[in-house]
């Protein structure tokens, strides 16, 4: 998931060195995006986790 921020904030590099303007911030906009997804989902994995606990086999 983190790969698709990197992708989207190199799409708005480009489009903003080459003047779309428009194109670069809804770039960035979707890689915030993505990237709180991808934070939000982390923080949920890791308190269930702990939650959890380790379980011996």
């Amino acid at each position: 998931m983190l790969s698709w921020v990197v992708t989207f904030l190199i799409i708005a590099l480009i489009a903003g060195i080459l003047g779309f303007g428009g194109l670069a911030g809804a770039s960035v906009e979707i890689a915030k995006i993505i990237f709180f997804i991808a934070v939000i989902l982390f923080v949920v994995s890791a308190v269930v986790g702990l939650l959890r606990g380790r379980t011996r086999v």
